[in-house]
């Protein structure tokens, strides 16, 4: 099972900003094209008041700051000069995570979605929209969110697919702030499968593929909570993605990149549930040699012996 997409996360929350330009972008953007990716996903155009393009609707409605750097228009650029895909994350004003609605974020997007397809929709590298609000479970209104959204921005675009990349509540989903690494209550299987029909029953019809993050499970639980993604996904028409985390869970330092063969294990149980692609959160901190993490230059180097090892085979 090979990497083939990765998120592009410029709008850090928790993770140390790299600060870098067109040059490091550029050069990123051949690290990835050298190990096969062809799919970059904007985790989100912005956060509270950070954005990443001058979006004059959330500066005059949010009070968003003025980035000094376009950053949209440079990635969908490279993008197009590396031959890849873009997926556009929408906007998170932070008003759900303080306590609000889905509705919350639904409000903002609205004006968002035609903002950028009207400034960014002529790229030919411009291939699809990232849902960038995350649940695990069965938020009341989350899915009417999702499907609300995803249906306008298939509408907007003329039918560009639409992606989710949902966490599932395992042991290991605590809080990033939190010093604990795991929580004595986590979901299970027969709760997941119940829970996200209902959900994938309310928005199937306005989202192309479900990409469940990978990390919150042990190891030896990912086979059966993998094969049960493949069926739900399977029952409802969508593409099944993985998303696996390159970062480490394990580790009360938040957050190193990951010990390979734990990235292999995560790869190998996904490839036997027969996923459609796998994605990263995320290429740029985790294994880019270039990291501001020098162990993520080495996780590269071990990822390129694995897929030689993959292609040999």
């Amino acid at each position: 099972m090979k990497i083939t997409g990765t998120f592009i996360d410029e709008i850090s929350h928790d993770i140390p900003h790299q600060n870098w330009g067109e040059r490091e972008w550029d050069q990123d953007f051949q690290h990835m094209k050298a190990i096969g990716i062809d799919t970059v996903i904007l985790i989100r155009c912005g956060y509270r008041k950070f954005i990443t393009y001058p979006s004059a609707y959330l500066q005059q409605n949010y009070a968003c700051y003025s980035p000094p750097v376009d950053l949209v228009d440079l990635y969908l650029k490279l993008a197009d000069k590396y031959g890849m895909k873009f997926y556009f994350g929408l906007y998170d004003s932070g008003k759900q995570w303080d306590g609000g609605t889905p509705e919350d974020e639904v409000i903002p997007n609205r004006e968002v979605v035609k903002e950028v397809w009207e400034r960014y929709g002529h790229y030919r590298s411009f291939k699809g929209w990232y849902l960038s609000m995350e649940i695990s479970r069965r938020v009341l209104g989350a899915a009417e969110a999702f499907r609300d959204l995803g249906l306008l921005c298939k509408k907007v675009s003329n039918g560009l697919p639409t992606l989710i990349s949902p966490w599932m509540d395992g042991k290991k989903a605590v809080l990033a702030s939190s010093s604990q690494l795991n929580k004595e209550d986590s979901v299970s299987l027969k709760e997941h499968e119940y829970e996200w029909r209902k959900m994938f029953q309310i928005m199937h019809e306005a989202i192309d593929a479900v990409a469940f993050q990978d990390g919150h499970l042990d190891y030896d639980e990912l086979p059966d909570f993998f094969r049960l993604n493949k069926k739900l996904a399977d029952e409802f028409g969508l593409e099944c993605w993985t998303n696996a985390e390159t970062f480490d869970r394990d580790m009360p330092i938040k957050f190193m990149p990951i010990k390979f063969e734990k990235l292999k294990l995560k790869l190998d149980a996904a490839r036997d549930a027969n996923f459609k692609k796998a994605i990263t959160f995320e290429f740029s901190h985790f294994m880019s040699p270039q990291s501001a993490y020098r162990q993520a230059g080495h996780l590269y180097n071990r990822y390129k012996e694995y897929v030689s090892e993959l292609d040999v085979s």
